[in-house]
């Protein structure tokens, strides 16, 4: 018998990791293999001291079309296993698969094409950026389901839209176009292709500092999180040391010098 291809496939290239969910057939739709091959991915691309950035996206025709309930009807058993915790994260598997990717300590891009509903959306949702296609579908579909959503939207969406316009997407389990998410602020722009778009950002990012990159997530993390006093001391203390650190006097001599500059990966 051969072997089923992995639910997820990670290549490194010049600082930029991309992760490509590879259940074209079943416009990605997550199984317990994808659910445990996300969270393997997301712990690989956080490992690994040369990523400076990363571009997640979807094989086939959809970025990700939500639960797999074919697999699931078949065998109720995998629900137990998806609710299942343990102590190094404070979510449970089929939250840890999205939420892993805020988790990563440097920026996730989201390419989105196709169908990103259900848990399809939340994937994306726990990026950083989302560029969509004009034409993508997106849906908080839980309710349409009986079901509400909880694949870490709680620390998603909310922080993304309106109250109201969060409620009203999860109230209705409406369908929006990628050009409509923009608007609401559920994606960060529309293009054309929206993977070439995510991999020249990616790019784009993978140029800065990588000690900086990583600082500026878990600022941007961090932050709402705490009160005003608590917000400027962390922005302190990430900054203190980047001062005078060897990538960020040789950030400010290729600024200054007009050129390219050259960074060492953190150790």
């Amino acid at each position: 018998m051969s072997e089923s291809p992995p639910r997820v496939i990670v290549s490194v290239d010049a600082g930029v990791a991309e992760v490509r969910l590879n259940r074209p057939d079943k416009r990605n739709g997550l199984d317990l293999p994808m659910f445990e091959a996300l969270v393997a991915a997301g712990r690989q691309v956080a490992a690994d001291s040369t990523v400076r950035a990363v571009v997640l996206h979807g094989e086939g025709k959809a970025f990700c079309a939500g639960l797999d309930w074919g697999a699931f009807l078949a065998a109720p058993e995998i629900g137990q296993k998806l609710l299942a915790r343990d102590t190094s994260s404070p979510a449970n598997l089929a939250q840890l698969a999205c939420w892993i990717w805020s988790e990563v300590p440097v920026p996730v891009i989201a390419a989105i094409h196709g169908a990103a509903v259900g848990g399809g959306l939340q994937l994306a949702l726990a990026c950083d950026l989302r560029i969509a296609a004009p034409d993508a579908q997106l849906a908080v579909m839980e309710l349409r389901y009986g079901l509400i959503p909880d694949m870490s939207i709680s620390k998603t969406l909310l922080r993304l839209v309106r109250p109201d316009i969060a409620r009203e997407l999860i109230y209705t389990a409406r369908t929006v176009t990628g050009e409509e998410a923009a608007r609401l602020g559920l994606v960060t722009r529309v293009e054309a292709d929206p993977l070439s778009a995510a991999r020249e950002l990616a790019r784009t990012i993978a140029g800065q500092s990588p000690q900086a990159i990583r600082a500026a997530k878990a600022l941007c993390n961090e932050a709402p999180e705490l009160d005003t006093a608590a917000a400027f001391r962390r922005e302190t203390e990430l900054q203190l040391p980047l001062l005078g650190s060897e990538n960020q006097l040789e950030a400010v001599q290729a600024v200054l010098g007009r050129r390219a500059p050259v960074f060492r990966d953190p150790e």
